[in-house]
């Protein structure tokens, strides 16, 4: 790097008190920030994936309230207790732990509609055999069920 002497001279040999920018711009940072805030906005609800189950249909929608737990059983059989696949002779246990000292103990089940019957009730047994006192099933309801195929 090298140091120019002459800088700030004019043709006359005076020198020239000039203002160098001691400030930093910050237009194009705010730019960038707000470009970048978009970016994450859009696609933020993309990045949400959920466990692809097709509900059973019924008129009536059955949907989750805001306290208890949502079990979900796939089409193969997994179990996903939250983000987690739980195996099914661990599943007394961890409900046990999840509801102890818990007032209220309500489960809704979210289960494949491909799902076997039988596995279906080897769950509800195991979720009564836990204490739990009150099981919701989960379905979709006809007319979300119509503008999904509609959409396919």
């Amino acid at each position: 790097m090298a140091l120019n002497l002459n800088a700030g001279q004019t043709a006359n040999g005076r020198r020239r008190l000039g203002t160098s920018m001691s400030e930093i711009n910050v237009t194009p940072l705010v730019d960038v920030m707000l470009v970048l805030l978009i970016i994450f906005m859009v696609t933020a609800p993309m990045m949400q994936s959920g466990l692809g189950i097709n509900l059973p249909q019924a008129e009536t929608e059955s949907a989750p309230a805001e306290e208890g737990l949502t079990l979900t059983i796939t089409a193969d059989g997994y179990i996903h207790l939250g983000e987690s696949v739980i195996n099914i002779n661990l599943l007394e246990r961890r409900l046990q732990e999840y509801f102890f000292n818990k007032t209220k103990k309500i489960v809704y089940l979210r289960a494949d509609r491909n799902l076997s019957y039988g596995q279906l009730i080897q769950v509800l047994d195991i979720i009564k055999k836990s204490g739990i006192e009150v099981v919701g099933l989960v379905t979709e309801p006809l007319e979300k069920a119509a503008a999904k195929k509609r959409t396919e």
